[in-house]
Order: structure tokens, then sequence, then C-alpha cells
């Protein structure tokens, strides 16, 4: 088992009165796809966000590669915990549901938008470019479009490209396959494959089971914002016994 890049240890949540994250645990080994699952509203969303620090974790700890940077100071801590900015300086980009892309601005401007080291497009990587552009051949078809006018599975291409612009430790991606058609789903796939043979580190949420079984080392699979279960994907892709007790359905009714 690789070292934990990232690790959660009694992480709960609350989000105004409402209390979502229950004492949440687990490890994302480094270099490796750790898939987070678990029925809708089991609190997969809110551990994504809480690890980037969009909503505060009220308890337990959030640890990047030992540094603390969620939950309340522990004894031994010093100062408060960093907020969003921070985290994402420290190489931990995060992919929303919603893709979070700008509709008015073309694919060029997104990409150059998530750049940090670049001010102006000559400022790519162009390496790193022609590299996302064989991953995501439409971006580069559409380069100058307004990626509003991007087709869904476009823009969830050009969500995950801006997210890989330049090399991050992490990439936290909340359900990139949600509403793609099946062809769709597996150039994503294919993509997301290409990432993972880079040893990137990835924390997935996906309710696509097809895409988790090729993509996971690891899974988490979350219910009423507790971890329930936490293993190797391939076993519990194996097990279908106990993905209906964690899930409720069987890996092999969503090819």
């Amino acid at each position: 088992m690789n070292p934990p890049l990232l690790s959660l240890a009694g992480v709960h949540t609350h989000i105004g009165a409402y209390h979502i994250l229950h004492g949440v645990d687990f490890e994302v080994p480094a270099g490796q796809v750790t898939m987070l699952l678990g029925r809708n509203g089991a609190g997969k969303t809110t551990t994504l966000r809480t690890i980037m620090g969009l909503w505060r974790a009220s308890e337990g700890k959030v640890v990047f590669d030992g540094r603390r940077i969620g939950g309340p100071a522990a004894a031994g801590d010093a100062g408060e915990a960093p907020r969003t900015p921070e985290i994402a300086q420290l190489g931990i980009a995060y992919v929303p549901e919603n893709m979070g892309i700008f509709a008015d601005l073309t694919v060029r401007e997104n990409m150059l938008l998530a750049a940090r080291q670049a001010k102006r497009v000559t400022e790519l990587d162009t390496t790193r470019l022609e590299w996302l552009f064989a991953l995501f051949p439409a971006l580069k078809k559409f380069w100058l479009y307004p990626a509003g006018k991007l087709s869904g599975g476009q823009k969830q291409m050009l969500a995950i490209a801006r997210a890989m612009v330049e090399p991050r430790r992490l990439l936290l991606i909340d359900e990139p396959s949600k509403g793609l058609a099946p062809a769709i789903v597996q150039n994503l796939i294919a993509a997301l494959r290409e990432l993972k043979s880079t040893a990137t580190t990835v924390l997935l949420v996906e309710q696509n089971f097809a895409m988790a079984k090729a993509l996971g080392d690891t899974v988490a699979v979350m219910d009423d914002g507790r971890v329930v279960h936490r293993g190797a994907m391939a076993a519990l892709a194996e097990d279908e016994a106990l993905q209906h007790k964690l899930l409720g359905l069987s890996l092999a009714t969503h090819q």
C-alpha cells in the first residue's frame, strides 16, 4: 500500500443547522485513484468541499502530505487551517459536479485562468497543452469557442483539463460522467486512465460503477455521513453481496 497523500480522521461538517458529516475516516494513497462511493445524499460532495475548505470541518482533521488543512486546531497545531486559495496553492485541484466553467469565456480563456504560472497563452506549457489536446481533442477543435456552446461532454472534458493544465499533486473530481452519453463516458474513462498512468493521485466521486471498476485502486463507501467500508476497489467489484449491502445494487448491472 502506498503511503497516504491525504487522510481524513473523525471529520464532522455542519452546514448551517444541518450536521452532514459524522466522523469521516479514510485515506487516499499517493499515486493511486481512490473511489468515493455511496447513495445520493451520503455526504460525498460535502466531503470533497470540506477537503477544499469550501465547508469548514467542525471536528476532526484533514491532513495533506503531513500538513493539517482542515478541522479545528488540535494540540500541537499552530494557527488555523488554511483556506481554499491556500489549499489550492498546495497542489490540490477540484472539479465540482457542476463543472464550474466560465460559459462566456472561450476554451482558451478558461484554460488560461486555471494556470497559476501563466498570465498569457504564450506562457502556457505547450508540451502539457498538447498532451491535454491528445486526451481531449475537442478542446483543440473548439479552442476559440465560448465554453458555454460546448456539449455537456465537452464541458466536462474542459473542466477536467483545467484542473490538469499544470501538474497537480491531488485531483478531487465530483461525478464526471453524470448525464453523459455512454460513448462519451468511455472516452472519459480512457482519458482518466491516461492520467492514472502518470501516477497522479485522484479522489473520484462517481455513480457510474463501470467507471469506478475501471479506474479505482482503493474505495471508500459512505452512508449517512460516515464511511462504512474501506478497501480495494477490485475486491468490492468482485463481491456482489457486499455491493448490495453497501450500495443497494450490483456493479454487474451498471456496466
